[in-house]
């Protein structure tokens, strides 16, 4: 029986990257060693790690102005790590409330400076995107989290602001063509469409670093690690080379402009067979519906276990909603091919025809 994995992080991997990843594992590059042991200072890895932040410039057709780290943990570190870098104590930032990540990126910076929630969709459990919000001009900055993973719910256009915004791009970073010059701070767990887990991606235009007159600790300092090069201390080696392998492997493909055509494919079809079958009932509104995460539900909530048990039946990995949300969330990263939503969307339609 063939697989369909719709797990939401870790996720699915492009399949030459499993390769060839499994290949280094063993004999990296050819050289005797494998990809886990060899010392991060090498030119071995060197390599390794300019090709991975050359690869993000190139993609997110950045200039000079901004750098690209690769640093330990995920997008939670970073919900501490951006406020500690960013906001004094008598500041205020500006956060939007649109999911569990956001509110609790928004409770972690509040241990730093003030917050001021200027968007919050809690009202409708998080089943739509508030665009209709005013940034104070006095915010250090504006935080959102572009891809709502748990809820379903993704930023189709950002919002304009006078001052920084800081995104958590974690579950949709790559899926498509962006402004990234639109933001002053990019963060990013690997592990949904940039590699395995165990790094985050940081891109941080150096304007806006600097500027608190907080001590922040050594090993938690943006530019600190901007010196060392991601270097600062032993970096998640075998991690790093997975993204690199994946970043490789978007370039090749076509890019993000491919990606996205791919994306588009993909969510289109699965949606439109949603809003065809009455059994199921999606909740997001259309217009904020994310292209990487379908959440939605069954009509009859009794009919839930069965179509899951059914799924698993037939290899529909991932398929089960967040714990705190429930239902049925279907994610559609980069490396998972159309194959797999047209097999989930002919399932759904043969348990319509049996149930509904």
């Amino acid at each position: 029986m063939k697989l369909h994995n719709f797990n939401s992080g870790p996720s699915i991997l492009p399949q030459p990257v499993l390769e060839e990843a499994s290949k280094a594992i063993i004999d990296f590059n050819g050289t005797g060693l494998s990809i886990l042991e060899i010392g991060h200072r090498t030119a071995w890895f060197q390599e390794v790690l300019q090709e991975a932040i050359s690869s993000v410039k190139k993609l997110m057709q950045l200039n000079d102005d901004y750098e690209v780290l690769f640093l330990h943990g995920g997008a939670t570190t970073q919900f501490m790590q951006v406020p500690m870098n960013l906001l004094d104590t008598e500041d205020t930032a500006a956060y939007c409330d649109n999911g569990i990540w956001g509110s609790k990126a928004a409770k972690e910076a509040a241990l730093f400076g003030h917050v001021n929630i200027v968007s919050s969709t809690s009202d409708k459990q998080y089943t739509y995107i508030d665009k209709q919000f005013i940034t104070p001009d006095n915010a250090k900055y504006l935080h959102i989290t572009t891809n709502n993973t748990v809820e379903g719910t993704q930023w189709h256009q950002y919002p304009e602001t006078l001052v920084p915004l800081v995104a958590d791009m974690s579950s949709d970073i790559f899926s498509r063509p962006v402004d990234f010059q639109k933001f002053s701070l990019i963060y990013a767990g690997a592990q949904k469409n940039m590699g395995a887990a165990g790094v985050n991606l940081v891109v941080v235009k150096k304007e806006i670093l600097g500027k608190i007159s907080r001590s922040i600790p050594t090993i938690m300092n943006y530019q600190k690690h901007i010196e060392a090069g991601s270097l600062m201390n032993t970096p998640p080696v075998f991690a790093v080379y997975v993204s690199m392998l994946t970043l490789r492997w978007i370039l090749a493909e076509g890019g993000l402009v491919e990606m996205e055509k791919r994306t588009l494919a993909k969510s289109s079809l699965l949606y439109n067979t949603l809003d065809s079958l009455p059994v199921f009932h999606p909740t997001v509104a259309k217009e904020d519906r994310s292209q990487m995460n379908a959440v939605f539900f069954l009509s009859d909530k009794t009919l839930e276990t069965p179509f899951l048990d059914l799924c698993k039946q037939e290899g529909m990995i991932g398929v089960k909603g967040y714990r705190t949300v429930g239902g049925v969330r279907v994610s559609m990263y980069n490396a998972l091919p159309l194959e797999s939503v047209q097999a989930f969307c002919q399932l759904m339609e043969y348990f319509a025809s049996r149930k509904g």
